[in-house]
C-alpha cells in the first residue's frame, strides 16, 4: 500500500512537469519599471512551468527563483526619471505629444548603446553559442535594437508591448491600420473620433511612422553595425521575423479592434491574487459605511509637488464628502488635512480597489492602474499627464466608467463636480460591465502567455499566424496600386468621352461652317445675277 501511494505521488509530480523544458531569453533594456511589471509575470510563469529562463534587465528578482536567471544591466544612465514634479505640467503645449516621440527616441538610443556594450549581452551571446535558445522574448517599444541580438542568436521571437500597439508596429506586424477608428497612442482619443480628431490621427500616424524609420531605426542600425559589423542586416527587415506580439491591452477597456492572430491581448496580466493588508487599513476599509475614495497618481507623479492653490482646492472638495478618502501621498504631513482624509506614502492599490466599499479611484490614467480599475470594476476620475495616459483615460471615458479632469482645470469646484458625477450609480454599473468582460476570458492572461510561448517554440516560429502583409511593400500595403489603377481607368473613361464629344462637336461645327459658307457663296452669286 505504501509503495502504491509513493508511486502515485511520483506519477503526479511527473505529470505536472512540462514534457519539454526549453531555454528562453528575455531582452528588456528599457529602464522603466512599469514596463517590467508587464514582462516579469510572463518570464516568471515560464520559469515556474519548468523552462530555463534568462532575463536581461535592470530589475533582478529580489529573491532567487528556480529556473530564472538574471543578467543585470547596471548604470544605464538614460534620461528616464524616477519621478516627475507636477510643476512640469503647469503649461502643456498642443505639440507635446509630438515632442514626446523624440524623448522616446533618445531613451531608446541610450538604452540600446548601453545594453549592446554590457556584460549582460556579452554573456547571453556566449550562452547562445554554447547552447542555443529556443525562444527569445523582446520588448518592442522605442527601439528595435534587441532584434539585432535576437538575430545573432537565431531563435523565434515574440515581441512584447507594455502599452497598446504603437503606430510603427502596424507596418512591422502587417496589421490593417484604420486611422478613422484606431487612435494613435499620443493623441488621447477613443475609437469614437470627431472629424478633426480623425484628421489629426491620420497625420500623427504618418508622421510617427516616418520619424521612427528615419530616426529610431537608423539609430539602431548604426549601433548594431558598430557592435557586429557593417554588413549587419537592417532592423526593418529583422522586425519582420517577429512571430507574435503580446500586447498589454484588452478590448473590454481599449475597444474592439481588427487584429490578426499574431497579436495576443494580455491586458491585466500583472494583476495577481490579493495579498493580506495590515489590520489598521483593513479596518478602515471594512468600516467605511459610506464608501471609500482612493487617490493615487502612480509612482512617478509626486502628489506632494502640487501647488498650494491646487492642493487646498482638492482638500476643500474632499472635505465636503462623507466618504473616507485614502490618498497615496509622498509626505508625512498634509497641511489643512480634513478629518476624512488618510495619507500614506504607499498603499496596496489592487487590494484597495477591489474592496467592495471602494467607490471612486482618482488616477493619472497609467495603464496598470487603469487595468486594475477595470479588473475591480471601480469608476475613475482621471487626470492624465504624459504618454499613453491620454489614450487610457479616453478609453475609460468612452466606456462611461469615468470622467477626465485636466490638471490645469483642478480646483475646488471641478474636483467636487467630477467626484459627484462619478459617484452616480450609472458609472458603477458601467464599470461592472467592463469588469465582467475584462475578467471572463477563455484562459487567464498568464496561462494564455505560456500557451502561446510554447506554441511558438513547438511550431518553429508560428509562421501560419503571420499575415502576408508583413512582407508587402508600402505601395501594395496601402492599396495605392489598386487606387491608381481605378483612377487611371476613370480618367481614361472621362478622357475618352471628352475626346469623342470634342470630335463630334468640331465635326458638326465644320459641317455648319461649311453650309454657312456655301450659303453665303450662293447668295453672292444670286446678287451678281
Amino acid at each position: 500500500m505504501k509503495f502504491l501511494l509513493n508511486f502515485i505521488i511520483i506519477l503526479c509530480i511527473l505529470l505536472a512537469l512540462p514534457v519539454n523544458c526549453h531555454r528562453i531569453l528575455g531582452l528588456f533594456p528599457h529602464p522603466g519599471h512599469s514596463h517590467f511589471q508587464f514582462f516579469h509575470p510572463i518570464m516568471k510563469a515560464l520559469a515556474e512551468r519548468g523552462h530555463e529562463v534568462t532575463v536581461v534587465s535592470e530589475f533582478p528578482n529580489k529573491e532567487p527563483l528556480e529556473n530564472y536567471h538574471d543578467e543585470i544591466l547596471t548604470n544605464q544612465g538614460t534620461g528616464l526619471l524616477n519621478f516627475v514634479s507636477l510643476d512640469n505640467f503647469k503649461t502643456q503645449s498642443v505639440f507635446q505629444h509630438f515632442f514626446e516621440f523624440f524623448m522616446l527616441r533618445e531613451w531608446g538610443k541610450e538604452a540600446c548603446a548601453k545594453a549592446l556594450n554590457s556584460s549582460a549581452i556579452k554573456n547571453v551571446l556566449n550562452k547562445g553559442r554554447r547552447e542555443p535558445f529556443d525562444l527569445i522574448i523582446v520588448e518592442l517599444f522605442n527601439t528595435d535594437c534587441m532584434m539585432g541580438v535576437a538575430h545573432k542568436l537565431k531563435a523565434p521571437v515574440i515581441g512584447l508591448s507594455s502599452c497598446n500597439i504603437l503606430p510603427w508596429h502596424f507596418t512591422q506586424l502587417g496589421l490593417p491600420y484604420e486611422t478613422n477608428f484606431y487612435p494613435v497612442t499620443f493623441l488621447g482619443a477613443s475609437d469614437k473620433m470627431s472629424y478633426t480628431q480623425r484628421i489629426s490621427n491620420w497625420f500623427a500616424f504618418v508622421y510617427m511612422n516616418i520619424m521612427y524609420k528615419i530616426f529610431s531605426q537608423n539609430d539602431a542600425n548604426k549601433l548594431l553595425r558598430q557592435r557586429f559589423g557593417d554588413d549587419f542586416p537592417d532592423v526593418s527587415d529583422l522586425t519582420k521575423k517577429v512571430s507574435m506580439m503580446f500586447v498589454n491591452q484588452h478590448y473590454s477597456l481599449s475597444g474592439a479592434k481588427h487584429i490578426s492572430p499574431n497579436i495576443i491581448e494580455l491586458g491585466g496580466i500583472h494583476i495577481e491574487k490579493p495579498n493580506s493588508i495590515d489590520s489598521k487599513l483593513q479596518n478602515l476599509l471594512d468600516n467605511a459605511k459610506n464608501g471609500v475614495i482612493y487617490i493615487s497618481w502612480g509612482s512617478m507623479v509626486k502628489a506632494d509637488s502640487l501647488s498650494e492653490l491646487k492642493r487646498e482646492g482638492i482638500l476643500r472638495a474632499l472635505g465636503k464628502f462623507k466618504q473616507l478618502v485614502l490618498w497615496k501621498y509622498e509626505n508625512d504631513t498634509l497641511p489643512n488635512q480634513p478629518s476624512n482624509v488618510i495619507i500614506r506614502k504607499w498603499m496596496p492599490q489592487r487590494e484597495i480597489l477591489c474592496h467592495p466599499n471602494t467607490r471612486v479611484f482618482l488616477t493619472h490614467g497609467g495603464l496598470m492602474g487603469s487595468s486594475e480599475a477595470a479588473y475591480c470594476g471601480v469608476p475613475v476620475v482621471a487626470t492624465p499627464f504624459y504618454g499613453d495616459q491620454f489614450l487610457n483615460v479616453a478609453a475609460l471615458e468612452n466606456r462611461a466608467m469615468g470622467v477626465i479632469l485636466k490638471y490645469n482645470d483642478i480646483n475646488e469646484q471641478t474636483v467636487h463636480h467630477s467626484l459627484r458625477r462619478v459617484l452616480d450609480a450609472k458609472y458603477r454599473e458601467n464599470a461592472k460591465k467592463v469588469q465582467y468582460s475584462f475578467k471572463h476570458r477563455p484562459m487567464p492572461p498568464i496561462e494564455t502567455a505560456v500557451f502561446w510561448s510554447e506554441y511558438v517554440i513547438a511550431s518553429g516560429g508560428a509562421h501560419l499566424v503571420q499575415p502576408y502583409t508583413v512582407y508587402a511593400n508600402w505601395f501594395i500595403y496601402s492599396g495605392l496600386d489598386i487606387i491608381l489603377t481605378i483612377l487611371s481607368a476613370i480618367l481614361f473613361f472621362i478622357g475618352s468621352w471628352i475626346y469623342i464629344i470634342r470630335k463630334c462637336f468640331f465635326r458638326n461645327k465644320k459641317l455648319v461652317d461649311s453650309k454657312k459658307s456655301h450659303q453665303v457663296s450662293n447668295d453672292l452669286l444670286k446678287k451678281k445675277n
